[in-house]
Order: structure tokens, then sequence, then C-alpha cells
């Protein structure tokens, strides 16, 4: 069903003819098609369960995704390629990571590669039985957070991604203040991450980081380091909405005239190996989404990764990559220009 489904969004996002592909507008701008240069990050989406729901998530994650979740033998072989490659960073998403049985014992053990770590985190799960010593664990480990919180306006921020969360969210990004988090100490970084809430782009990171700087502290007196501006793809539970609300083509049409040449080199693709649940690879976490896996003559599982044979490889594109590629460009580390 799954793979099925991936498909049917794979054509949708491919069938309005009327749009240039990806790769026409990469050859009419001049820029060759997208290949790797190297691999700084393996990004691991250990799983699809969650304890929200949020309207934007492109990852469909939930509560009842409780059968998608990486096994300690695939975590394993994530950390041996890590061990043979030399990557540096390796960044945690899901779902919700924490969720994870394996979790802890994935940070850990990175840690001890001298991996730099970051654990995507929605905020509301640290405050669920089960996880409230998780904000303790990250600080004792020095892992940098990187926090959903797609507006510093409760009512906004509520709307994407559920009534409460917003206070949740407060709630937590306070405690990880006292722990040290946002206070400017490199081993504690706390980056926030905005979406768009509509069939919008986001505005500009840095004037935003300022607004959202301004209003956390004069509200809530809650300090962090940095903000990232995403924008929404056009895949999976966004993908339904734009269509539910007939403005899947006109948000098309946004991202590809706000194609931005000079965001291209940028995308993270290019430094990225992202890695599902299962082991399975693929170019970058929207990729695995869509079940793109990496192209023809590559490894397509972790046990079989080996770095020299994907550092240059060519990497899987598509009209989504639109969305990584408007104005100033976006992907898992925000803004790519200004």
């Amino acid at each position: 069903m799954e793979l099925a489904n991936a498909k049917a969004q794979v054509e949708i996002l491919e069938r309005p003819s009327k749009l240039p592909t990806f790769e026409a507008q990469l050859a009419a701008s001049g820029l060759p098609a997208l290949r790797a240069d190297g691999i700084d990050i393996l990004q691991v989406n250990v799983g699809k369960l969650c304890n929200m729901t949020c309207q934007h998530c492109h990852v469909d994650a939930g509560p009842d995704r409780k059968d998608e979740n990486m096994d300690r033998a695939t975590v394993d072989q994530c950390l041996a390629a890590i061990k043979s490659s030399g990557i540096k960073t390796l960044d945690l998403t899901g779902g919700a990571p924490e969720m994870n049985a394996n979790f802890r014992y994935f940070v850990t053990e990175a840690k001890k590669l001298g991996c730099h770590v970051i654990d995507r985190c929605n905020l509301t799960i640290l405050l669920a039985n089960g996880f409230t010593d998780i904000p303790e664990f990250l600080a004792e480990n020095q892992v940098e957070i990187v926090a959903s919180l797609p507006c510093y306006l409760e009512e906004n921020a509520d709307a994407q991604r559920g009534d409460g969360s917003f206070q949740k969210s407060i709630k937590i990004l306070k405690r990880l203040n006292d722990l040290g988090y946002g206070k400017s100490d490199p081993d504690l970084m706390l980056t926030l991450v905005y979406n768009p809430v509509g069939a919008s782009l986001p505005p500009d990171q840095s004037k935003l980081e300022r607004d959202y700087r301004s209003q956390l502290l004069e509200r809530y007196g809650i300090h962090f380091d940095r903000l990232f501006t995403i924008t929404n793809m056009p895949i999976s539970r966004y993908l339904d909405h734009l269509l539910e609300q007939n403005e899947f083509e006109t948000y098309m049409q946004k991202l590809i005239e706000a194609f931005n040449p000079a965001a291209v080199s940028g995308v993270m693709c290019r430094k990225m190996l992202s890695v599902g649940w299962d082991g399975r690879l693929f170019d970058c976490d929207f990729n695995q989404m869509l079940a793109l896996p990496t192209a023809v003559g590559q490894p397509r599982h972790i046990k079989d990764f080996v770095a020299a044979t994907m550092n240059q490889r060519s990497i899987i594109t598509g009209r989504h990559c639109f969305g990584c590629t408007a104005a100033a460009g976006s992907g898992c580390l925000g803004a790519i220009e200004g």
C-alpha cells in the first residue's frame, strides 16, 4: 500500500504537461544534472511512529505507524557505514525519532565514533510518558536539537500541529533553556524550524529569525541559537492538502516560477545520504517518501554501503525538487542562500 501510494504521488507530480520537468529546468538554466559531492551527513529515518499528525508532514507519520521502526541490526549497519566512511554528522529523524527503541543506543554509539548527532524533535514527545528524561540524555550527549515550531503565534502553530501543541512546545523549550540549550553553547545547539502556513513560500530566513527571537524572548523568555525556514514539499500529507484545496498546480507553478539556479549547488542531496527505517538508501528524505531509490548501479541498502561508489553518484530528481530550489532554496539545513 505504501509503495503504491508513493508511485501515485510521483504520477501526480509528473503529470501536468504544461509544467516543466526539473531536469528540463536545469538544462534551460545551463546547469548539469545533479551529482553528489561527497557525503557529510547520514540522515536516518528511524521510523514513522509519532505522537503527532502534523498537516505539513511529508513523512505521513503518526501514532498508527508502529510497524515501521528501525531494528538494532539496521542501526548497527548504519554505524558500520559511519565508521568505514568517516561521516561526521548523524541526522536522526522520524516520525518522532525518540520513540524508536534503539534511539539512545544509536546516539551513544555514534558519539563514540566522533559523530555530531542531530535529533529532529517535535518537542511535544518530550512531555509524553517514558520520554520525559530525554532532554537530560540529549544534553549529556551534546546532541543538537532541531525542533519544529512552525510559528511563534499559538493559533498558527496549532493550526499545523494540533490544538495545544504550541503551549507544550513552549514548556519544553523553557526546560531545554534550563539545561543550557539555546544559550550560544556550540555543544548544546537549539535550532527552530519554520514551515509556512498555507500554499506559500517561506519569508526571508534572517528577518524571520529576528522576529522569532524577539517574540519568543518577549512573550515567553525563550532563547534559541538559529532558525531554519523550510519550504513545504508537495508530497504525502501536504500533497493531499493541496489537492483537497484545489491548489496543487498553483503551488507547483509558484515553486517553478521561483526557481533559483544559484540554490542548486547547495541542495542537501549533494552532501547527504538518506536511510529509510528498513535500511534502504535514497538521495534525500523526500525521495525516500516517494520511494525513489538511488540510481541504478548504486548500493540501495545500508548494508551494501561503500562511500567510494556513492560520493559522486548521480542524483534522482523530479518535480518535487523545485521545492528545494525555490527562492532562497530550502533543505534540512534551512535556506540555502541569504
